[in-house]
């Protein structure tokens, strides 16, 4: 009696591949703080040209001295897994004064959008508060930059930034970036249209932070 033809050779069975290998990493949060209070005085009424003075002291001016980084924001800076920080030296003090000397990553892709403000006649003064109003509103509405960053090319940038920051929160650690009120803005505009949502809001107050996660 012929003996029964051989069995092909079975493949060895392969390991079920680990659970967590199944899952999707869910993205971190991206979070955007404004930095401490500065310390050049807004307590003061300045002309246009005048303005464009303090603004340029207060760009490369630091921290008014004696503050107390918040709690929340030690917090948040204590749970991410990268923090960023514009290079204007307010932004780069507040790093230092909330990061206990953690690796802070400096980008000048984080700077605050210009504020060149229109000339108005010298007889016309107001805080500097109310200038960066007005400088803000004609730098968006009229296009005035004194060939300074557009705002076509600040939209640019931040665009870049947020998609540097995105691609840095996939990993699924939170993302924290130390930078500047109106660019923030502009930063988290671009969040929410590719699908972010601002989950915890503080506003543009100094020391403020801005809370988005993935949908």
């Amino acid at each position: 009696m012929a003996d029964p033809p051989a069995r092909p050779p079975t493949e060895p069975a392969q390991p079920a591949p680990p659970r967590a290998a199944l899952v999707a990493v869910r993205p971190g949060a991206i979070i955007l703080a404004r930095h401490g209070e500065p310390a050049l005085s807004r307590k003061c009424f300045l002309t246009s040209d005048q303005y464009r003075d303090w603004w340029a002291k207060y760009e490369v001016g630091g921290l008014r001295a004696g503050q107390t980084p918040p709690p929340e924001l030690l917090a948040a800076a204590e749970g991410a897994g990268a923090i960023y920080a514009s290079t204007r030296p307010r932004a780069q003090e507040t790093a230092a004064a909330i990061c206990a000397g953690r690796e802070v990553m400096s980008d000048a892709l984080f700077i605050e959008a210009p504020l060149p403000p229109p000339h108005f006649p010298a007889w016309f003064k107001l805080p500097p508060k109310y200038w960066g109003v007005v400088a803000r509103i004609w730098w968006h509405a009229f296009n005035h930059h004194e060939g300074q960053e557009t705002r076509a090319e600040a939209e640019v940038r931040s665009e870049a930034a947020a998609r540097a920051l995105i691609a840095r929160a996939e990993s699924g650690q939170d993302v924290l970036v130390l930078a500047h009120g109106y660019f923030n803005h502009m930063v988290g505009r671009r969040l929410r249209a590719d699908g972010w949502d601002l989950v915890h809001n503080q506003g543009f107050r100094y020391w403020s932070q801005r809370r988005y996660e993935k949908r």
